[in-house]
């Protein structure tokens, strides 16, 4: 039997303070009924003997003590998801919006399909261990650090670094090399208007926005709605992949606009704060999203997901990069120095890893050259920029002809193979015949991690 509240006892900022007078359950949705004939939604954010609260999607402005009913559903957050929703743009509570009138919501999606939101994290037990590919376009991550289907691999970047920039190319670029079907879902989180205008006219100029679900929330948007629009789109993403059988990728951009907002109700709600302000839960609720991810044994369709978040002052041991990078199965992180040496994307080579590629990549799936390939790389980028550190203290005129190699393998490096237009698609191929472009800078001695037969079929030294 459903209950109502007739009065508040307290309102402070998006919380409503009730006393409880029932069996209530954590996360149920209420609806809020004002004087004026308005309706909210709002969600139990916390339970005690004496008291109940909740966190209204809409705000409290407007609301009093005296002028509202509150109505328990007993039901918790269901999303409706149909085929309809290819191509389109969603908002938090996955309502179709019209991304230039945002304010307006238009009518529910067709569908009998609901889903809870607060799904699980998959069971271990039932992953099956990720081994197939997902190719980008980016040299940088399909040549070093492959990103595979069922995989968490997150992008660490900064404030002013055009994280959006390439989230976007990701998005338009990404695909997987069989005839499986691929569904690409985007989910902004606390974006700004002209970031969500500039990410949808990039998905319809690629022509492929028939495979890409947009889920956006602005940054004027109540933040429990930041806090349920990732998990808005994960359970679009389960639904697709292991109910119609799909790859699906998933971008959440930006990770740390949600951990901000996840602060925020911490604090409202008076919680006992860890490092930096943030909540003692901050591990687990990421993992509440990041496990939301893989492969499960006997289904065809995986989860990949790309968290994207801005570490603030560039500090990589910051709590949401430094939680981040213990659940996820590697980092990506950008470089501000190769960012203002105009490289792009600035990635951080040496900073970064994917923790999976090593049992995906080869003959069967990219090409057989390419675990030297990324091995000699990393080494000899590494080598390299020992000698620039040597270099300001002695000059270059004293490096020996090694030295001298590196070096001009470390700026091809930097300038032919991470440097690439954000127009430009490279396949497998492509990238790792760059990659032996740049390593021609080198003598046959300096490629000690590639086996002998490769050098033979690849390696072609560069005439002085």
């Amino acid at each position: 039997m459903s209950v109502i509240y007739n009065k508040i006892q307290q309102i402070i900022g998006p919380l409503i303070f009730l006393k409880n007078n029932h069996n209530v359950q954590y996360g149920e949705i209420v609806k809020i009924y004002t004087n004026e004939g308005n309706i909210r939604t709002g969600q139990v954010v916390k339970i005690s003997e004496d008291l109940i609260i909740l966190e209204s999607f809409e705000g409290t402005s407007g609301l009093s003590s005296e002028n509202c009913q509150i109505f328990f559903t007993e039901d918790s957050f269901k999303l409706r998801i149909s085929n309809d929703m290819f191509g389109g743009t969603f908002n938090s509570l996955g309502k179709p919006i019209d991304i230039n009138q945002k304010d307006v919501r238009e009518a529910n999606i067709s569908t009998d399909v609901e889903r809870d939101i607060n799904g699980s994290p998959l069971n271990p037990y039932a992953r099956e261990y990720p081994s197939d590919i997902i190719q980008t376009g980016i040299s940088a991550i399909d040549g070093l650090f492959t990103l595979i289907r069922g995989q968490k691999l997150p992008i660490f970047s900064g404030q002013g670094i055009p994280h959006n920039k390439l989230a976007a190319q990701i998005v338009t670029q990404a695909k997987v090399l069989t005839e499986e079907p691929f569904l690409i879902i985007f989910c902004g989180i606390g974006i700004i208007h002209d970031e969500a205008i500039y990410f949808l006219r990039r998905f319809k100029e690629s022509g492929n926005i028939q495979n890409i679900i947009s889920f956006i929330n602005f940054a004027n948007d109540p933040i429990m709605e930041r806090l349920i629009i990732p998990r808005v789109a994960l359970t679009t993403a389960e639904y697709f992949a292991f109910e119609q059988d799909m790859h699906v990728l998933v971008i959440l951009i930006d990770m740390t606009n949600y951990a901000e907002a996840l602060r925020e109700l911490s604090s409202a709600k008076e919680e006992i704060p860890s490092r930096k302000g943030y909540p003692g839960y901050l591990y687990s609720d990421f993992a509440s999203l990041y496990e939301r991810t893989g492969k499960i044994t006997g289904k065809k369709g995986t989860i990949t997901q790309i968290p994207i978040l801005t570490m603030p002052n560039d500090d990589i041991s910051h709590p949401i990069p430094d939680t981040t990078g213990y659940i996820t199965e590697g980092q990506l992180v950008l470089n501000r120095n190769l960012y203002k040496k105009g490289v792009y994307p600035p990635f951080d080579v040496l900073a970064s890893i994917s923790r999976l590629m090593k049992d995906a990549i080869g003959e069967k799936t990219t090409r057989e050259d390419h675990a030297d390939i990324n091995s000699q790389l990393l080494a000899s980028y590494s080598s390299a920029l020992e000698v620039r550190d040597i270099i300001s203290i002695i000059g270059e005129d004293a490096l020996n002809l090694e030295q001298t190699a590196l070096l001009k393998f470390s700026n091809d490096f930097e300038n032919i193979f991470l440097n690439q237009d954000f127009n430009e698609n490279r396949d497998f191929n492509t990238t790792l015949d760059l990659a032996w472009k740049v390593l021609s800078n080198l003598s046959e001695s300096q490629l000690f991690r590639i086996h002998q037969r490769f050098i033979n079929k690849y390696y072609k030294k560069k005439k002085v």
